[in-house]
């Protein structure tokens, strides 16, 4: 099947011009650089969806060149730590993250050199457990420390008892890599203590951000920039013209409230240790040039269109599972109103909402890579989801709506098992059921061999379901890498559900 798909960004040319600039950065400064990476490093599955044809890893594929001189710190917040930051692509906890972005590292063959744990007080129980369970792991872990009036009071920050105070990194490599699990854990403020410390000890270094969002060559209202609003709504961070820039240059360039606030201190640390700023703005301390590399503007417009919609949806379903007030969703409502779309701009939403006023029960939509749109009904052998999956995969491995990729008889035992062996009151299959029901037809059915065949072909995808999923059929959208959205509307009214 033909795919509808525009692609609107060329990521060979983002990985060329990208290592270039590093380069150029490093070749500047000399010495060590500390290399603040902001949003994800594997899996950046915002970037991929609002810069079709973004691939998730292009930053580690570009990293994986230099992983002789490069050495990685991750960056934690006690805070995260304390409340169990989750992360909301994957599901895990920030604390789970670290451990897991350390494996991913040395998948590629990156020395991860050290763990910082910052804004950490004796209070912060959740940190120091933490930091002995890293050590035990043989893992070197550094504790930053809150500093008062951080980031107004810049002659307290830079000083023995700010940035002073905090533990020392000690690195092997001249290119660090600062990352984390998330956006606010510290990567900032630990790549400048360490600038503070390294020329305390005589050490040449210097520091640059690759953050791939607020794009700064964009205009501030830009889809793609609002869709990156959305997504951090929650951290209440808000793009702005760079005023810094625009007074240095005569130009507008767009960047985010939190390097702004900070950006006086960072000028003022060059400025004490080196004589002068080699900055004259935020925007001057990135090396981001994603912006360079949109090769079709209106794809990327209206992938980006589509990701704020997606983003409410999922501040809807967070509110009222958390019987949270409409913040979130208020703020992205408001971004949605600057670029004059409704939740009834994706495509799902009415197809999946219509079957369920036909049918009286849950539904849901997928629009196939070509658009056309597959729908599923909840009946007594299965859940909307797992209809809507055999049914798109029927269509994709093109074979008649008639058939029956899951005979009844294979099932009624299935049933059987989940209510009278493993206590479960619900006896339709989820979709981790009916992929493994699948899968063990395609033994002896070319049919079901063929609709398997086609899983990979949902990558991409987008569903609607017109009830909150439950955890294993989210589970399942995502590691089949679908962007699904739901009402935010519970099946049934207990009070407690499983997260």
């Amino acid at each position: 099947m033909d795919s509808a798909r525009r692609i609107g960004f060329d990521s060979g040319k983002y990985l060329a011009l990208q290592s270039q600039h590093i380069d150029e950065r490093r070749r500047r400064f000399g010495g060590k650089l500390y290399l603040e990476f902001g949003g994800k490093l594997f899996d950046d599955h915002h970037a991929s969806r609002v810069l079709p044809g973004f691939t998730p890893d292009n930053k580690i594929t570009m990293l994986e060149t230099l992983k002789d001189e490069v050495e990685v710190v991750i960056v934690i917040s006690a805070h995260d730590l304390a409340r169990n930051k989750v992360r909301a692509d994957l599901g895990i906890t920030y604390e789970s993250d670290v451990l897991r972005l350390i494996d991913e590292f040395r998948s590629y063959g990156l020395y991860v050199g050290s763990v910082v744990i910052t804004q950490m007080t004796d209070e912060h129980r959740q940190g120091r457990a933490f930091k002995r369970k890293l050590e035990r792991l043989g893992l070197k872990v550094y504790r930053h420390y809150p500093i008062k009036g951080y980031p107004s009071d810049v002659p307290l920050i830079v000083s023995d008892n700010g940035y002073g105070r905090n533990d020392y990194i000690e690195t092997t490599r001249d290119l660090i890599v600062v990352t984390a699990p998330g956006p606010g854990s510290g990567k900032m403020a630990t790549c400048l203590s360490q600038l503070y410390h390294d020329h305390k000890r005589g050490i040449p270094s210097g520091y640059a951000k690759y953050e791939t969002f607020p794009i700064w060559n964009l205009p501030l209202d830009h889809p793609v920039n609002l869709a990156y609003e959305a997504a951090t709504a929650d951290l209440d961070d808000v793009n702005l013209i760079d005023p810094f820039h625009l007074a240095a240059y005569g130009e507008q360039a767009v960047n985010y409230n939190r390097d702004v606030e900070i950006f006086p201190v960072l000028k003022l640390l060059f400025e004490q240790l080196t004589g002068s700023s080699p900055y004259q703005s935020p925007t001057d301390m990135g090396v981001n040039m994603a912006g360079l590399c949109i090769s079709d503007d209106e794809a990327c417009r209206e992938a980006s269109r589509q990701e704020v919609i997606r983003r409410y949806y999922k501040a809807l379903v967070h509110e009222r599972r958390d019987e949270l007030e409409p913040t979130l969703s208020d703020r992205i409502a408001l971004t949605m109103s600057k670029l004059g779309i409704s939740a009834e701009d994706r495509p799902v939403v009415g197809p999946a909402l219509a079957v369920e006023r036909r049918t009286k029960g849950p539904a849901a939509a997928l629009q196939l890579p070509d658009g056309s749109i597959v729908t599923g009904k909840t009946s007594a052998l299965l859940g909307s989801s797992s209809a809507l999956l055999l049914n798109a995969l029927k269509l994709l491995a093109g074979l008649p709506d008639d058939v029956h990729l899951l005979a009844p008889e294979t099932i009624g035992p299935i049933q059987t098992l989940k209510t009278r062996h493993l206590g479960s009151a619900n006896p339709r299959l989820h979709t981790d059921e009916v992929l493994i029901a699948l899968s063990v037809g395609a033994t002896y059915d070319e049919n079901a061999r063929r609709a398997l065949a086609e899983l990979a072909h949902l990558r991409g995808c987008d569903v609607h379901t017109s009830v909150i999923l439950g955890p294993v059929d989210e589970a399942i959208f995502r590691n089949l890498g679908v962007n699904v959205t739901s009402e935010p509307v519970f099946q049934s009214k207990k009070l407690y559900r499983k997260r």
